[in-house]
């Protein structure tokens, strides 16, 4: 975590005003965790300073008081998901300035818990691009270059269940493919490989073919899978956060409800394809494998109603005759 010096906060025009989290700690940071990490650690560390210094309090170290007064004020306005995050990165950037503890203290936890009670913890999830979403998405786009790669980009999502930053990071020579006309992606680093043993990921001819169908039009040989495009002109590779505007503009093309297009995120093809294999009753080690979980809880939830349909109360249901409308 980012933090200059042992207070994050200092006088500016006769005010309290928070100092940039950079500097000595960053460097310290720099190439042990991902740029974005990074970037959503200072982010949320500044937010919790620019409210601090609105109150005249001292960000860094923070007493555990004013850490679960910042909660109690986040929690009115922001998703409890989000709320937890910046907690975390307080407590890192306490972490990194050797003042461990102080946003993890009691009153924290139960300001945390307080929220939790009152708000509840679920999220809201991103709509699943399953195999139909994606298919419709496929055949609106239309015959652009960029619907090319759109296209390419859309179908490498879905099948490998990359994360939008390992999506982007694609090289060309990451792929392998195969005689049967499938290929095979390495994926050199992720969130859950950060140190980059690399991992190999699974792409279905179709898939392919539409891979091959980008590289031959635009012209690419070597670098990045996925490029931007500005008037049919090349340039560098995509931007993590073009990812859910790309499929939120297939959406729109394709048209789906403004609804359904809202929901979509740059995570929506690895909950699709996760939905997907559930549906088709796929044992759940081999979905661990393909989506690279290395627990079951998420595949649970985004499966959640597919699978309670396979509960005990719904097999029940099933046996007493009563799985049918009256």
């Amino acid at each position: 975590m980012a933090i200059d010096g042992p207070s994050t906060t200092a006088k500016q025009n006769g005010r309290l005003a928070p100092v940039r989290p950079l500097g000595p700690c960053a460097k310290a940071a720099r190439g042990a965790l991902s740029a974005n990490t990074v970037r959503a650690r200072r982010s949320d560390f500044e937010i919790f300073a620019g409210w601090c210094m609105d109150r005249g309090e001292t960000a860094l170290p923070a007493e555990p008081e004013i850490v679960a007064a910042f909660v109690d004020s986040m929690a009115e306005t922001r998703a409890p998901a989000t709320v937890t995050r910046y907690v975390a990165s307080i407590a890192a950037a306490h972490r990194t300035a050797g003042v461990d503890g102080h946003a993890t203290a009691e009153p924290v936890r139960l300001a945390l818990q307080r929220m939790r009670r009152r708000n509840g913890r679920r999220q809201d999830q991103a709509l699943g691009l399953t195999f139909s979403l994606r298919q419709r998405l496929l055949e609106a786009a239309g015959d652009r270059l960029i619907d090319d790669r759109n296209r390419a980009l859309l179908a490498v999502a879905y099948d490998s269940l990359l994360r939008r930053s390992e999506l982007v990071a694609l090289e060309i020579s990451d792929i392998a493919e195969d005689d049967d006309g499938a290929a095979t992606i390495l994926v050199r680093s992720s969130k859950a490989d950060p140190e980059g043993s690399g991992e190999i990921v699974y792409l279905a001819p179709d898939s392919m073919e539409l891979v091959r169908a980008w590289l031959v039009r635009g012209g690419v040989s070597e670098g990045r899978l996925f490029r931007s495009l500005r008037r049919s002109v090349l340039g560098g590779g995509l931007d993590a956060g073009q990812v859910s505007r790309i499929f939120k503009g297939m959406a729109r093309r394709a048209k789906l409800p403004d609804e359904a297009v809202a929901r979509i995120s740059g995570h929506s093809t690895r909950v699709g394809a996760a939905q997907d294999m559930v549906a088709c009753g796929i044992g759940m080690p081999a979905i661990l494998q393909a989506g690279r979980w290395k627990s079951p809880a998420m595949v649970n939830r985004y499966g959640e109603r597919l699978l309670a349909r396979r509960s005990g109360a719904a097999q029940l249901a099933r046996l007493q005759g009563r799985d049918r409308r009256p």
